[in-house]
Parts: structure tokens; sequence; C-alpha cells
């Protein structure tokens, strides 16, 4: 049974980058446009991990980590902030929100895949 991982970023070749690097690794991927975008797809679904961008339009990757993590299904859900943004400041208001890894773009798949797998175990 693989493990399902949303992943959630307004740049639909940075979502295909990701998408590939995980199906190849053995991952479902689900994805999302936005924070808006992946709080309806979640929608009570089992998700093993979450890879979220913050920079959106509609909802950022903070304000939909907090909402997510506000869902009983979601409490636990690891999720991985991946972004351009390196400042301190981003990164505590992400680990706030429940965030448990940040990894900045441009980022090697491989580094990413060892994120994921270390939070999903």
């Amino acid at each position: 049974m693989s493990k399902t991982i949303m992943v959630v970023d307004d740049s639909a070749s940075l979502r295909q980058v990701v998408k590939l690097a995980l199906t190849g690794a053995g991952y479902s991927v689900i994805e999302a446009c936005d924070g808006r975008d992946a709080l309806s797809k979640a929608d009570g679904q089992r998700i093993h991990l979450v890879i979220s961008d913050v920079n959106m339009p509609n909802m950022d990757g903070i304000t939909f980590v907090r909402q997510l993590k506000t869902h009983p299904a979601y409490k636990f859900t690891p999720v991985i902030m991946l972004t351009t943004e390196s400042g301190e400041d981003r990164k505590s208001a992400g680990q706030a929100a429940g965030a448990k890894a940040w990894v900045t773009k441009p980022f090697l798949p491989a580094q990413m895949l060892s994120a994921v797998s270390k939070l999903i175990s």
C-alpha cells in the first residue's frame, strides 16, 4: 500500500518535478495549486504527508498549514515547507503553524525524498 503525499504549489512545473520524484519513489501524489484548493482536496481522505509552498495566491502555505492542523484527521500529518523563503521569521512562523521541515528551492529531489522518508516511517 503506497503512502499518499499532497503537493501544494502554485507552480505547475514545480509540482510536476516533485510529483515525478515522489511517484518514482513509490508514493501516490495529490496535487493542489494553493491552500484553498488543498483544503478542498484533502476533505478527510488519508494523507500521510504534505509538501507545501509558502507564497501562493488565495491562501498562502502557512495559513493553509494552520487551517489543515485544525482538522482532527490532519492534526499529526507531517508537513514539509518547500519554498524560496529562507528567512528565520518565516521558518518560525512555519514551525508555529505545524511544519516539521523546511526545504529551500531550488532543491535536489534526493534531499527532498530524504526529508520525506524521515517523516513518513
